[in-house]
């Protein structure tokens, strides 16, 4: 299979960007990530100050979550870890998808061991940013034209080349 040329290749794929986030939505990725294992880590530590085990149990899986959280998104606060950059570098492979389900099943076990209201407000930001790792997968959205052509029920393929902007004679 031969390789595209470059003019054939998306332009998220040139700069070095297979999954093509914008360098600010990257940025709001992590800083949600650090936010929500921050929020994670106060309430699974409020959750943990109990006398009923199944909350206690949720305080330790929310601070354990928020442990894993920082080693995927932010490896440099966990720098005197040995294997941080190893974590961090396998975790920045996975596609958008598989971190967003990861994150939406870490924020929903403590709510399923204990309901409260810690474990909701503290794992909320946490399945928000699986939320948005989710929806970072589907990618962009399209232009106005398409999508008006697509209410209308007009395929690109009824319209005259020459209406489309191309030039007769051109593939």
């Amino acid at each position: 299979m031969a390789t595209p040329s470059p003019a054939q290749t998306p332009e998220s794929a040139r700069r070095g960007d297979p999954d093509g986030m914008t360098w600010w939505y990257r940025v709001l990725l992590r800083v949600a990530g650090v936010c929500g294992a921050l929020a994670c880590a106060i309430a699974g530590l409020w959750s943990c100050i109990t006398v009923s085990p199944l909350t206690l149990l949720a305080g330790i899986f929310m601070m354990l979550t928020a442990a894993v959280l920082l080693l995927c998104e932010a490896p440099f606060c966990c720098q005197f870890v040995e294997f941080a950059n190893v974590v961090a570098a396998r975790a920045d492979r996975l596609k958008p998808w598989h971190k967003g389900l990861v994150y939406c099943i870490l924020a929903l076990v403590p709510v399923f061991l204990s309901a409260g209201l810690t474990t909701i407000l503290g794992n909320a930001i946490v399945f928000g940013t699986g939320v948005l790792y989710g929806l970072a997968s589907l990618g962009k959205k399209g232009d106005a034209v398409s999508y008006a052509r697509l209410q209308h029920g007009q395929k690109s393929d009824d319209i005259p080349l020459a209406e489309r902007g191309g030039v007769e004679g051109e593939p």
